[in-house]
């Protein structure tokens, strides 16, 4: 991925669409000059102080009066992406934005791929990748926990963590060289066990990071949860009574839910998306019969699978066959109808974790959603603001492999072998940091990370 340093870009930092406010964003060197070209201040100025509000009108090339506007200038290296940065505030309809837009593109400015203004904070060392990609998360972010783990990100926690493995793994690459270099001096490498006792160290300080992906993972990204039994045992009503809502119909006609219905919501601070399915059991009708495949077809992807069955009567061969369906899957068993008379529950179904609701009164509703969060969270659901959490799939793999190149090193140390070979691991070692800060990531997966990014950030 190549940025010109000459090239100047633009895009719309908001949302196309109507809005009280829309702002433009320039960056690079001819930022200040292009808005001079167009940009006619209430009170005359020779020259912008920087990170300064301007109110005036802005002209077309036919001096056509566009909008009334204000506009800063944000002079590097004191600006997002550390070059000149311009920002026109206009009025946030979509043509205003879109005219001025065309005016300083046909003045010779570069639309801004996805992210660019982003990435050019990264290339210019504003932020490192880790602070970048946090950038994103926040803006995407659909809770109040997942924007936490965002903001820490992009202040520098999880960074400044990685900086911290990568300072020690260096610490011990500078001794191993050092002996290479000079064997004469007789450096006190010998130490063996001060040398496995700084890496014991550094290792448990790894796990314990890798150990929050899992939270850091299902508040980042949420969970998906499948609503799954035979027909009429409530499983739409549960929908509807988890939403708060009617969104799913509800008879008492065997087949009536015959899709999967989606609906997203947050709870205890994890982005939840909720399946509701078609009851699985045999069937001649070719679109029940679809929606049973669909069903099934549900059952893998899921994080959580809540198994509904009738607590009210007996148990049926259908309902052994969802849960033959769901085998080895995490499973929560949702006994409804607690409202009336219960019959025991037995054979599997009887060692199940379950929670015993009714979702026509409401009975058991708040301790099935206590339970379903504190199965994935435990007690660390707001963990996140104070906490650094490991959220990432990227920064996982690659601190996974620093990890295992970490414990070759002290392998390799205990069976005394040539500092040459130590050092490999080392190396191989900060390499595999340096993928998550951005000091060694390969420039095809810098693309697909900037990719992600909405135009205009």
């Amino acid at each position: 991925m190549h940025i010109l340093s000459e090239e100047t870009i633009v895009a719309p930092a908001t949302a196309m669409g109507e809005g009280g406010v829309g702002i433009i964003r320039l960056s690079g060197n001819a930022a200040e000059e292009t808005l001079s070209r167009f940009f006619r201040p209430t009170c005359p100025v020779s020259r912008f102080t920087s990170h300064r509000l301007y109110h005036g009108r802005i002209y077309d090339n036919n001096q056509v009066f566009l909008d009334e506007i204000m506009a800063v200038v944000m002079r590097q290296p004191h600006s997002y992406t550390r070059e000149d940065v311009v920002e026109i505030h206009c009025h946030g309809g979509t043509m205003v934005v879109r005219r001025i837009l065309d005016l300083l593109v046909d003045s010779g400015l570069r639309l801004a791929r996805p992210g660019e203004f982003t990435l050019r904070a990264f290339l210019n060392g504003r932020i490192d990748l880790a602070e970048a990609e946090g950038v994103i998360d926040l803006i995407r972010a659909r809770s109040e926990s997942a924007c936490s783990v965002a903001l820490q990100q992009m202040e520098g926690g999880l960074s400044r963590t990685i900086y911290r493995f990568r300072d020690g793994i260096m610490n011990l690459l500078a001794e191993i060289e050092a002996q290479v270099d000079f064997p004469e001096e007789d450096l006190d490498f010998q130490d063996q066990e001060r040398i496995l006792q700084a890496g014991r160290v550094l290792m448990s300080e790894m796990d314990g990071l890798l150990s929050t992906f899992d939270s850091g993972r299902i508040l980042r990204e949420g969970l998906s949860i499948l609503i799954l039994g035979r027909p009429n045992v409530g499983k739409s009503s549960l929908l509807n009574a988890l939403l708060g809502e009617s969104r799913a119909i509800v008879t008492t006609v065997p087949g009536t839910t015959r899709d999967t219905l989606e609906e997203s919501f947050v709870l205890g601070g994890i982005p939840l998306r909720i399946v509701d399915t078609a009851g699985v059991r045999i069937t001649d009708d070719p679109v029940e019969a679809e929606g049973v495949r669909r069903a099934r077809a549900r059952i893998p992807s899921a994080d959580q699978i809540l198994l509904v069955v009738d607590g009210s009567l007996a148990l049926t061969e259908e309902d052994h066959g969802v849960l033959s369906a769901c085998h080895g899957r995490n499973l929560l068993l949702v006994v409804n109808k607690g409202d009336l008379e219960q019959t025991p529950l037995s054979g599997s179904f009887a060692a199940l974790p379950r929670v015993r609701i009714s979702a026509h009164t409401g009975e058991g509703l708040e301790l099935l959603r206590d339970t379903i969060v504190s199965r994935f969270l435990g007690n660390s659901s707001g963990e996140g603001r104070e906490s650094i959490l490991l959220s990432d799939r990227r920064h996982r793999e690659a601190l996974v492999r620093a990890r295992g190149a970490l414990g070759n090193f002290f392998a390799a140390v205990e069976r005394q072998a040539p500092g040459e070979l130590l050092s490999v691991d080392l190396r191989e070692a900060l390499q595999s940091l340096g993928e998550i800060t951005g000091e060694t990531t390969p420039e095809d997966i810098l693309e697909l990370i900037f990719a992600k990014f909405c135009i205009g950030k």
